[in-house]
């Protein structure tokens, strides 16, 4: 079943933005513990740079991070952050939740939009369907509903 085209509208770069901060602040409160609990405060004093520190700091910061979002995508269709705004991830053409090839080429897209300082994500600002560059390749779009209240103001005329 596909989304109603009348009720929904591309979701624009400050509502995703605002959904990305409020992501990255619930998976820093839930990998940092774990990783001082692992590594000590070392671990972000450092002034040599690796990705990856260990066994577990590749768990925590990058398989966790990845199966998290998975899960939610699949699931809601959207990760905490965008359910705040009522933000959906939907197929581009049909309007209907994505398969899960589209997810994972979704997320490893992320790369992409990063590389370039950034650029993918910033191009939001600038498309008309309001897509990233792992939008588009994933085939995707983020659409909220235009009616995003519990019921419309109504006023007695009397």
């Amino acid at each position: 079943m596909g989304t109603d085209n009348q009720n929904v509208e591309y979701a624009g770069f400050w509502v995703r933005t605002g959904a990305t901060l409020i992501d990255w602040g619930l998976l820093l409160m839930l990998t940092v513990p774990l990783l001082v609990s692992i590594y000590g405060w070392e671990y972000f004093q450092s002034s040599e740079f690796k990705l990856v520190e260990g066994a577990g700091d590749f768990l925590i910061s990058w398989v966790f991070p990845a199966m998290a979002t998975m899960v939610f995508w699949i699931t809601k269709q959207a990760t905490p952050g965008k359910m705040t705004f009522s933000l959906r991830v939907v197929d581009a053409s049909h309007g209907c939740p994505p398969s899960p090839s589209q997810f994972v080429g979704r997320y490893f897209g992320y790369l992409l939009s990063i590389l370039p300082l950034c650029l993918g994500f910033v191009w939001v600002a600038f498309d008309r369907k309001k897509q990233s560059w792992h939008d588009k390749l994933a085939g995707t779009v983020v659409v909220r509903s235009v009616r995003r209240g519990p019921e419309p103001v109504r006023f007695d005329h009397g």
